[in-house]
Parts: C-alpha cells; sequence; structure tokens
C-alpha cells in the first residue's frame, strides 16, 4: 500500500517477543497489542476509502469539462437556431414576400 509502511496488522498480530527473566507482563503486551492491531486496521480502512474517493473525485473532474462543453454545444445550437429564426423574420419584413419566392 504505502513504501514507509513495514508491518501489517498480521505481523503485529502474530509477533512473539522472547520472555526475559525480568521480562513484560506478557497478558498486558498482549493487550496493548490487540488495541494497536485494531487502531493500525482501521487506519488501514480509512486510507482505502480515501483512495477510492480520491479516484472518484479525479474521475469526476476529469467528467466535468466533457458535461461542460455538451451543455456548451446545445446551448449554442439553440442559440443559432433562434438567431436564424430571426434573421429569417427580419428579412421577410425588409424585404416582403419577394424575397421568400
Amino acid at each position: 500500500m504505502f513504501e514507509r509502511v513495514q508491518l501489517t496488522s498480521k505481523d503485529i498480530l502474530e509477533k512473539d517477543f522472547k520472555t526475559a527473566i525480568r521480562g513484560y507482563n506478557q497478558e498486558e503486551v498482549d493487550q496493548f497489542l490487540d488495541v494497536v492491531i485494531q487502531d493500525y486496521e482501521a487506519l488501514q480502512s480509512e486510507v482505502e476509502r480515501l483512495t477510492q474517493e480520491n479516484a472518484r473525485l479525479k474521475q469526476q473532474s476529469t467528467d466535468q469539462p466533457r458535461m461542460r462543453q455538451a451543455q456548451a454545444q446545445s446551448t449554442t445550437g439553440h442559440v443559432n437556431y433562434d438567431i436564424l429564426k430571426r434573421l429569417s423574420n427580419l428579412e421577410k419584413a425588409v424585404f416582403g414576400k419577394k424575397y421568400v419566392d
């Protein structure tokens, strides 16, 4: 996923520590590692969600110019039709039936 991530939640779960004469309380270490694993998995899920959202937003941002261009073209076509219709009516008014025939 990331180059900086060195451990997976599975690595943390399966890690065994050597015991020494005056070592740590193994049950306390296991409880702490359980919390670390839960946090780690939550962070991995959040990273995945944000990665998917980022990809969706990138796609959406590339789609928007195409949508705007299509809207502009349809609006331009409608405007051109209105202009041609007005021009035709003006020509009829100025030149009369002579121009129509």
